[in-house]
């Protein structure tokens, strides 16, 4: 069973039609009265994380990604609770030793507070992060308007190949190395961003799943329609050298998910601004597409207009 069924099926109606609970259908919970907005992500070795060898950078990824739920949202995240299943090799007094020093970092690095959490003993390593932060507004999921633009923030694929690396799927040298394995474990979230986002977002979505799932979540309560111009989807310079070194296809890599990458699309007056917004705080953000109505059939195409086929959307959580 596909997780939106799920959800529908089993848990919708246990909100009581709440508007706080966003029809369980966007990134975070948000009350707007008390301006209190709150996600919740779980991550579980072998699933979300390859292995457990490097706990300082593992911790990392788990911190940045789940508060890059409220970031997207145009949010400062500003507590965290964290609760974590391991034993006592897991947990063990060396690597609690890494974890502390990393969440130190990341707490220091975006102005963050650990607010509590939970230890329980278990031999399937997993992580629970609660991310919570305080605003009167938020940018909704399902919320774009037809001919808004479609943009994302940064690199996409980067991590991805980072996952490969890992898995010892492709060799590299270890420069190149080091800098992949870095992109999947340190995403590099678009803090900076929060306080303008919300000035020229009409919807938003973190890229966890991938490119084109995380875009169809974007759109999937709406009559709405897409088209991506693939080949402004961006990539670093070192992405495309590997894929002219290892004969790869961009198509491929740029919808694989843990980019954590902020998605949003605005209304086309915004351009100069967000081109503005761009250079003024030095984040890449790259028109990659457009929203259209319904009549339109979703698609992504070459700069010739030829049709471009993803086979591979992005994860999708299933449970059959």
């Amino acid at each position: 069973m596909h997780e939106f069924k799920l959800i529908r099926k089993y848990f919708s109606n246990l909100t009581n039609s709440s508007k706080s609970s966003l029809n369980l259908n966007d990134d975070v919970f948000f009350d707007k009265t008390n301006k209190l907005v709150v996600s919740i992500d779980t991550y579980i070795e072998g699933s979300h994380f390859v292995n457990f060898k490097k706990p300082e950078l593992v911790i990392k990824k788990v911190v940045r990604s789940s508060i890059s739920d409220l970031i997207c949202k145009g949010v400062k995240p500003s507590y965290y609770f964290l609760s974590g299943s391991g034993n006592s090799k897991t947990f063990s007094i060396n690597n609690l030793a890494k974890i502390n020093k990393s969440l130190k970092e990341e707490q220091k690095k975006y102005n963050l507070v650990l607010g509590g959490g939970d230890t329980v003993y278990s031999n399937k390593l997993s992580f629970t992060v609660t991310s919570v932060g305080f605003s009167n507004k938020i940018i909704y999921r399902n919320n774009s308007k037809v001919n808004d633009d479609i943009y994302v923030t940064g690199n996409l694929g980067d991590s991805f190949l980072g996952l490969l690396v890992l898995k010892n799927k492709i060799k590299l040298n270890k420069k190149l190395s080091t800098y992949f394995v870095n992109q999947y474990y340190k995403p590099e979230i678009k803090y900076s961003l929060i306080d303008h986002l919300n000035k020229f977002a009409t919807s938003s979505i973190d890229l966890s799943d991938g490119l084109i799932t995380d875009l169809e979540k974007l759109t999937n309560k709406q009559k709405n329609s897409y088209q991506l111009f693939f080949d402004k989807i961006p990539i670093s310079k070192k992405l495309n050298s590997v894929l002219n070194l290892k004969n790869l296809l961009k198509k491929n890599l740029i919808s694989k998910g843990d980019d954590y990458q902020v998605l949003f699309t605005s209304n086309v007056n915004n351009r100069s601004f967000v081109k503005k917004i761009s250079s003024t705080k030095k984040i890449k953000i790259t028109r990659i597409g457009k929203i259209l109505n319904s009549t339109h059939k979703s698609s992504i195409i070459d700069r010739n207009g030829h049709q471009i086929k993803i086979n591979n959307k992005g994860y999708t959580h299933r449970f059959d």
